[in-house]
């Protein structure tokens, strides 16, 4: 018993610190934001520019072909902001039926940008503090609009659709993070994952309800299968599990 309680303690302690960290992300966004914004991308890349903000994209594509949506779990400056909400008001996702909807924003986006690369001539210079002044997003020019632009649309959805609504509907970034778990998954190389072990479960419901992603995260155990794209991998089913039986894997 005392060391089920260590591990509850221990695990506790990581979503309380993991909140920290994701809460500092948004915190930090007027600084930061034109390393994330798909607009500046888009404009540098219309100037022949590879901005901070196209590395920082290459980086997380990377990146998620081994530790998958981890950043949206743990540094998200967006997913910083609904787990504000989450924690004023909380209440899971009204439904998952729009989904599909930021499959075709991410096309869109990315599409633009990849037609501003095009109308350019390809990529000439690499400027890592562009759209920024001296390196504060919130400096450059139009920083306050750029910057209060996506935090009201996160908001809005936010509050529209609930528990991490602008992750569910909106966000290009989860897209192109899902595409590389796609790619992941079809090559089969050791990388970051939740496994469970379903004689564990007691049917408590204790992981489904504390998603941050609204998912069944109970079926899923029961069936099997723990591979969800929708997974941000923030180890909150893993942490509230009574029973242990929901756990982080390298393989």
């Amino acid at each position: 018993m005392t060391e089920k309680k260590e591990t509850q303690k221990t695990a506790s302690s990581r979503q309380k610190l993991r909140l920290a960290i994701i809460i500092i992300s948004f915190l930090l966004y007027p600084v930061t934001f034109a390393y994330v914004s798909c607009p500046i991308i888009t404009a540098g890349a219309a100037e022949g520019i590879v901005t901070g903000g196209l590395i920082i994209f290459a980086l997380l594509f990377v990146s998620s072909l081994f530790i998958g949506r981890l950043w949206c779990g743990y540094l998200c400056p967006s997913g910083g902001l609904q787990e504000i909400y989450c924690l004023v008001h909380d209440r899971s996702m009204r439904t998952k039926k729009l989904d599909w909807l930021k499959y075709l924003i991410f096309l869109g986006i990315f599409g633009g940008i990849g037609y501003a690369v095009w109308s350019a001539g390809g990529f000439t210079a690499i400027d890592h503090l562009y759209g920024t002044g001296n390196g504060i997003s919130i400096e450059g020019a139009g920083g306050v609009a750029a910057f209060l632009g996506p935090v009201i649309i996160i908001t809005i959805f936010a509050l529209i659709f609930g528990r991490r609504g602008f992750c569910h509907v909106f966000c290009p970034i989860a897209v192109m993070l899902i595409i590389g778990r796609k790619i992941r998954n079809l090559v089969r190389w050791p990388a970051l994952h939740i496994d469970a072990d379903n004689m564990r479960c007691t049917d408590c419901g204790t992981c489904t309800r504390g998603c941050p992603m609204s998912l069944d995260v109970n079926d899923m155990v029961r069936q099997g299968e723990m591979e969800q794209m929708e997974c941000i991998l923030c180890g909150v089913c893993v942490d509230n599990c009574p029973e242990s039986a929901i756990f982080y894997k390298l393989r």
